[in-house]
């Protein structure tokens, strides 16, 4: 089995199966080589009966797992453990791919034998959305460069492929201390570069992402902003040995970027000002990166019902 498409989800039935039937219509893709993974992490298997309905008419296997133990690395270690691929996909349960996305990966994988491959990102927020409507979307949304090539950075783990030979990890990469915080991924790329691994970024390979309602507001945006703002700061932190002047760096920088951008969005909702949210947006990734330890964490994932 050479190519494993990973969708884990939480109580997202609606979403799942948005996200799986997108993958069921892949064209160029080689079939025979493919499998689908679904990773329930619900304490109760409440996607299984989905996945069922999926299996019995998708062109490829179907692979249903239950991850009981809450949170999102746990959810993507125990994908990886089922899967059989050499290459791993993901596509989170939130997004849905055009027919040519997994094509478009695997094409950017061979063209600049790339160890992950990133795509585009296009949030999509419902016709009813209307304050805030451009920065949510693009909130939501993963933009680069314009022409496929290799690149030096690395992005989120939606809409993205893994060479499993190139994990330091090849079941269980992903650090279980971010299973509620989020940015497991960002720890794993962040090894993986050390280790040299080579990225490379496919325009061809775009998503749609279609935010639950609940994202859509500026109360979850800003602090998911600031938890964004945490991540350098939190990787110097965490690097073996700590990297102190990069800390240092980071947390100076957000110092003066949370004063500046906090003021001018201040002035900015005085005056109503139509770029307001971006503003704010800015400050809080700024406060991010200056306040990044413990108390400070905003859990995000690994919340499950009983």
């Amino acid at each position: 089995m050479r190519i494993s498409v990973v969708i884990p989800t939480q109580r997202r039935t609606a979403g799942l199966e948005t996200a799986a039937r997108s993958i069921l219509g892949q064209t160029g893709a080689p079939f025979a080589d493919l499998e689908l993974v679904i990773v329930d992490n619900d304490k109760t298997p409440s996607a299984q009966p989905m996945a069922a309905a999926l299996a019995a008419e998708a062109p490829f296997p179907v692979v249903y797992v239950h991850e009981p133990e809450p949170g999102v690395a746990n959810a993507r270690n125990a994908a990886l453990e089922q899967a059989r691929g050499e290459f791993i996909a993901f596509l989170d349960d939130d997004e849905e791919a055009p027919a040519g996305w997994l094509a478009a990966l695997l094409a950017a994988q061979a063209r600049f034998d790339a160890d992950v491959v990133f795509g585009p990102v296009r949030g999509r927020a419902p016709a009813g959305v209307t304050r805030h409507r451009d920065y949510l979307e693009t909130f939501f949304s993963r933009q680069g460069p314009p022409e496929a090539g290799l690149i030096d950075h690395y992005y989120g783990c939606g809409d993205s492929l893994l060479r499993r030979a190139a994990l330091p990890d090849p079941k269980r990469p992903f650090s279980a201390v971010r299973n509620h915080i989020g940015g497991e991924d960002d720890l794993l790329f962040g090894q993986m570069k050390a280790n040299g691994a080579r990225f490379a970024w496919a325009p061809e390979a775009w998503v749609w992402e279609d935010p639950v309602p609940a994202r859509l507001s500026l109360g979850y945006t800003i602090r998911r902003a600031f938890a964004y703002g945490q991540g350098p700061s939190a990787a110097c932190a965490a690097a073996d040995p700590p990297d102190r002047l990069g800390l240092a760096f980071w947390m100076g920088q957000g110092l003066v970027q949370a004063g500046v951008f906090g003021l001018l969005a201040g002035l900015k909702w005085l005056i109503r000002a139509p770029d307001f949210a971006f503003t704010l947006d800015r400050a809080a990734r700024g406060l991010g990166k200056t306040l990044w330890w413990g108390p400070f964490k905003i859990e995000f994932y690994g919340r499950s019902a009983a």
